[in-house]
C-alpha cells in the first residue's frame, strides 16, 4: 500500500509517513463506530476508497510547503491525509462540532499540531490565504467558489474530487466563473474525475 499512495501522490512516501497514515486509518475506523464519519459500507474499503482518493490531490500542490486548507473536512478526507504526506501547513474547515472535535484529536494523536489547524466554522467565516484548496463532497462547484474564494489568491490551486459529476459541474459553474481549469482522472475510479483550477474568479458582467 505505500508504494500505491506513493503513486496516487507522484512523491515518495517514508515508512514514517505510512506508519502515521496506518495510525490514522486505525483511529477513524474505531471512531466510525461512534459517529457517522464515513458510510458503512466503505469501512472495509477505506484504503482505497478514501486513502488513496485523497492522496492522489498530493500531485497538484504547486510548490514544497504550499499551505493547504481543505473544506468541509469531516472525516479528515482528505485534509488529514494531505497533512501526512505534505510539508507546509494545513487548515482544517469543520463546521460540526464532533467532527471539529474529532480532527483535532486526531492532529494531536498524529504529532501534526506543529502545522496543522482546525477553523470550526462554515467555509464562508474560514480565514487565511491559501496555495491550495481541496473538499471532497462538500457542495457543487459554483458554490464551492461563492463559499470559499476568498481563501484563494490568484496563484491558489483548486483540487476538487468531483467523481462522475465532475465534467457537468464545471460546465454549469463555467458560466458564473472564470479560470484555467482542468480534468484528471481519479485513479481510484476511471469514471471519476478531479477538477484543477488556477485563476479562479467571477466573470465580469
Amino acid at each position: 500500500m505505500i508504494n500505491q499512495i506513493a503513486a496516487a501522490a507522484k512523491r515518495t512516501v517514508s515508512r514514517e509517513t505510512f506508519a502515521r497514515i496506518e495510525k490514522y486509518v486505525e483511529l477513524l475506523r474505531r471512531e466510525a463506530v461512534r459517529q457517522n464519519l464515513i458510510s458503512a459500507s466503505t469501512v472495509e474499503t477505506v484504503w482505497d476508497r478514501h486513502v488513496l482518493d485523497s492522496a492522489q490531490l498530493v500531485q497538484f500542490e504547486p510548490k514544497a510547503g504550499s499551505a493547504w486548507v481543505d473544506i468541509g473536512s469531516g472525516a479528515g478526507l482528505p485534509g488529514l491525509v494531505v497533512a501526512c504526506l505534505v510539508d507546509g501547513p494545513v487548515a482544517l474547515v469543520e463546521p460540526r462540532r464532533l467532527r471539529a472535535e474529532f480532527l483535532q484529536k486526531m492532529i494531536v494523536a498524529l504529532d501534526l499540531s506543529a502545522r496543522v489547524s482546525v477553523q470550526q466554522v462554515n467555509a464562508q467565516r474560514a480565514q487565511g490565504k491559501y496555495d491550495v484548496i481541496s473538499a471532497r463532497a462538500v457542495a457543487s462547484l459554483s458554490k464551492l467558489f461563492e463559499i470559499s474564494q476568498h481563501l484563494s489568491t490568484g496563484n491558489t490551486v483548486w483540487a476538487l474530487p468531483k467523481g462522475r459529476s465532475a465534467l457537468e459541474e464545471l460546465a454549469e459553474a463555467q458560466q458564473a466563473w472564470q479560470g484555467v481549469f482542468h480534468v484528471e482522472r481519479s485513479v481510484t475510479d476511471d469514471e471519476s474525475y478531479i477538477v484543477v483550477g488556477t485563476g479562479v474568479g467571477v466573470k465580469p458582467r
